[in-house]
């Protein structure tokens, strides 16, 4: 990671944002966070897996963030908090290069209708297409290459990386991010067959995210046939996730890479999607349901818990002859209910 010096902070300092306590001298300075390998002199590193404990010792580090279980053998002064990776997250925005740099306004080659609207302090990078009816607010950065259609609005402090694109009618909530490649609005998958070919279905909706948001690189999320497709307050989105139209996602859920999610689904609140996770059209995930990698749900899952479905990884010899005994399942199961009928009859 690049370091600046100028951006340091000691670690009393660092302990009143996160309401940690400082075991050592509280006025040494550090200027990056590293893990406990790569950790240098000014650095701070973190200590958040049971697994990591053995580099704590040897870690060059200028001090450790550490549940307070675990700073026994530390060698350099610590910050004890009961969720380590949970201060280091907090802790990791005071070292983004982003988050510092100053706006430098609106770029000239910018093409930015009349019509539209722009807050204080938003930057807008080369070469960007800003439509008319568009409402940008407050502190926003929309970075080079983006296009935003007209009538959308983006809310206060939110980022745009290079090349986002939004269709039309999208509303973007507070604090959104959205990374270099996605695409918010684009039309969803509405075809009707006449017996010959397709006829295409006019998307008329559109798609709302709510507030503090993240939608990782080139993932799209349609626009609704005639509703809005929904992302709720706090959703995190990894790359190449696929929404359908009409989808609604509840807010603070998080859904892993590769994602797929099929029309007019609804996901309900802190629910956790694997990657490869594909659910199918027209379902309702109730709240607090967490669905394990490369799993395919077909019908709704009404209780929260965890769940799973396909078998894990093993040896093509031992996959091809279990793939023989699965198709024979249904002869076994119609055998096993007659020899069951059979015992009672006996």
């Amino acid at each position: 990671m690049k370091r600046d010096a100028s951006t340091s902070y000691t670690l009393g300092e660092l302990a009143e944002r996160i309401d940690a306590r400082v075991v050592g001298d509280d006025t040494v300075r550090v200027s990056g966070l590293s893990t406990l390998t790569d950790a240098v002199s000014t650095d701070l590193a973190f200590l958040a897996n049971r697994a990591y404990l053995k580099y704590l010792a040897t870690t060059q580090a200028g001090a450790v963030l550490v549940h307070p279980a675990h700073g026994e053998n530390c060698p350099c002064p610590r910050l004890e908090l009961e969720n380590p990776y949970l201060g280091y997250a907090k802790l990791s925005r005071l070292f983004d290069p982003l988050a510092n740099q100053a706006s430098q306004g609106v770029h000239p080659t910018a093409v930015v209708s009349p019509e539209a609207t722009l807050g204080e302090r938003v930057e807008i990078g080369a070469h960007c297409v800003i439509e008319a009816g568009v409402h940008i607010a407050d502190d926003c950065v929309i970075g080079a290459g983006c296009f935003i259609g007209a009538d959308t609005a983006i809310g206060r402090g939110s980022r745009l990386h290079a090349n986002v694109t939004l269709y039309h009618g999208v509303i973007i909530g507070e604090r959104a991010i959205l990374h270099s490649g996605c695409v918010i609005g684009g039309d969803g998958f509405g075809f009707a067959h006449d017996g010959k070919g397709w006829e295409k279905i006019a998307q008329l909706g559109g798609v709302s995210l709510g507030d503090d948001v993240e939608v990782g690189s080139c993932s799209s999320i349609d626009r609704g046939a005639l509703g809005d497709t929904l992302i709720g307050n706090g959703v995190k989105i990894d790359s190449q996730v696929q929404i359908a139209h009409n989808v609604q996602v509840g807010d603070h859920s998080a859904l892993a890479g590769c994602v797929g999610i099929a029309g007019s689904t609804k996901v309900g609140r802190h629910c956790l999607l694997g990657g490869g996770v594909g659910l199918s059209g027209h379902l309702t995930l109730t709240d607090g349901v967490q669905v394990t990698g490369m799993s395919l749900v077909t019908n709704s899952i009404l209780e929260p818990g965890v769940y799973s479905s396909g078998t894990g990884s093993m040896s093509n010899s031992q996959w091809r002859k279990n793939a023989v005994r699965f198709k024979q399942l249904d002869e076994i199961a119609k055998r096993l209910t007659r020899l069951e009928r059979d015992i009672r009859d006996a």
